[in-house]
């Protein structure tokens, strides 16, 4: 079961070196070179979405230059490499924002030189419902987004809820505890309202008792869910908005001798939460499949350079992962678990 789980840390680490370099210092990019900017590569989520990339440029044989911020919060950092990027003028700019707003400025230059502008992980579409803009307000930007890319956070909250009632059954009453992202951020927060809206439609008697922040750092997550095992003892389960949180409210589980007790699920599927599921600690993660996010990225692009009709929003699917699932290693989908 090992085959389809490349080492993405030796992989990312290379090619953020290697990428990183090829961009500095170059006034122009080469004739039809796509511009890509990820959100940061020290999360394994998205060196899985830049292999992804990488491997659609292979494929689709098209040239590309790479950047990303040091951390999935840094986002004036974030614009600035955005800025230095367009000075290459390439003909597609492929951008994870690390919010709605932050690469707004950069990209209506960008929108301005006739760049095609994609979005990936679906955060630049939700500019109007994070700030309460009206939508004349982003077209008097002039930022309009070739295509939108990612998978459907709502959805892959739902599918935690609707693991977790498979598990303890429609009846069963707790206190559950969701953590949720960066506060404001609307990918987790989409998360968060698909688990709890449909955990509430499958098995009422299961109650959110608390759903924190915990900005997408491991070591937070771990404090929350020690402080909420303290006042609720009795806690059935945890839902995290992505599987770093995930695996630092593993610790503090297991740390209180509850692993057992609690069940605890990730969002994203990375390659540290498909090796916790493994080892039966973490219950499972909603793979989000981001090497087919950055993959059909790039096709699409393509597509779209020459004159090909291209949907204005892509969903790529989401697949929940547990141990069963991974050990029986027949879900089709598993080719695409980086």
């Amino acid at each position: 079961m090992t085959a389809f789980i490349p080492k993405i840390n030796r992989f990312t680490l290379a090619l953020g070196v290697a990428l990183a370099m090829s961009a500095i210092g170059v006034a122009k990019a080469e004739d039809g070179e796509y511009g890509v900017l990820m959100k940061t590569l020290a999360n394994p989520f998205w060196g899985a979405m830049a292999q992804g990339v990488a491997d659609g440029a292979k494929d689709a044989g098209v040239k590309y230059f790479q950047q990303a911020a040091e951390s999935d919060q840094a986002a004036e950092p974030q614009l600035n490499l955005c800025n230095t990027m367009l000075e290459r003028k390439p003909v597609a700019m492929i951008t994870a924002a690390i919010n709605s707003t932050n690469l707004l400025p950069c990209l209506k230059s960008a929108q301005d030189a006739g760049i095609k502008i994609v979005d990936l992980d679906n955060n630049l579409d939700q500019a109007v419902l994070d700030n309460n803009l009206d939508q004349a307000v982003l077209d008097k930007e002039g930022v309009k987004v070739t295509f939108h890319i990612g998978s459907d956070n709502v959805a892959a909250g739902a599918q935690g809820a609707e693991y977790l009632v498979s598990k303890l059954g429609k009846d069963a009453k707790g206190p559950v505890l969701v953590i949720e992202g960066l506060s404001g951020n609307i990918t987790g927060e989409k998360r968060a309202k698909g688990f709890a809206d449909k955990l509430k439609e499958l098995a009422p008697g299961l109650e959110i008792v608390a759903s924190l922040p915990g900005d997408w750092d491991r070591g937070k997550a771990a404090s929350i869910a020690t402080d909420t095992l303290t006042a609720h003892p009795d806690l059935v389960a945890i839902f995290c908005a992505n599987d770093g949180m995930a695996l630092g409210a593993v610790e503090s589980v297991y740390a209180a001798g509850k692993g057992q007790q609690v069940t605890m699920i990730g969002v994203d599927g990375n390659v540290d939460a498909v090796k916790s599921i493994k080892e039966g600690r973490l219950n499972a993660t909603v793979a989000q499949l981001p090497y087919l996010v950055g993959k059909q990225a790039v096709e699409n692009v393509k597509k779209a350079l020459a004159g090909e009709k291209v949907e204005e929003s892509i969903a790529v699917p989401t697949l929940v992962l547990t141990k069963d699932v991974l050990d029986a290693g027949k879900e089709p989908m598993l080719q695409y678990v980086k």
